[in-house]
């Protein structure tokens, strides 16, 4: 990991990039939230209170999140990153209009999630363009 952290250090960054030791701390508070709002999607589905097509976008936004680091850091492919944490953004704002006619609160959750990933994609876009 000492590897990736040198390399992703060489990157041309934005002058608004957050420091890196900020990413750690948040990822942690958002981790929770998605923890117990994905949970309860999750458990709804298994007792069938929802259709499955509401927990789908919320599967495929696990998958796409847990992806970035390695396409990010293993592979070091700032495209792949980028792809990826466009479609992190899109499965979020899905999931977020699939539940809330179900739980609101669970939508409700999302917004510092989508608020984070957000600038995080235009981020990883930016830096992806910078260092093309």
């Amino acid at each position: 990991m000492n590897n990736a952290y040198n390399w992703y250090s060489t990157l041309i960054r934005p002058t608004w990039s957050p420091p890196s030791w900020l990413f750690g701390p948040v990822w942690s508070v958002l981790y929770i939230l998605i923890a117990i709002s994905f949970g309860k999607v999750f458990m709804m589905a298994w007792q069938k209170q929802i259709p499955f097509t509401v927990a789908l976008p919320f599967i495929l936004n696990l998958i796409f999140n847990f992806t970035f680091t390695p396409l990010q850091f293993a592979l070091k492919n700032n495209g792949l990153a980028a792809v990826d944490i466009v479609l992190v953004l899109v499965t979020l704002i899905w999931a977020m209009t699939a539940i809330f006619p179900y739980a609101k609160w669970i939508t409700y959750i999302q917004i510092p999630y989508v608020l984070w990933v957000s600038f995080a994609t235009v981020l990883q876009l930016t830096i992806t363009y910078l260092n093309r």
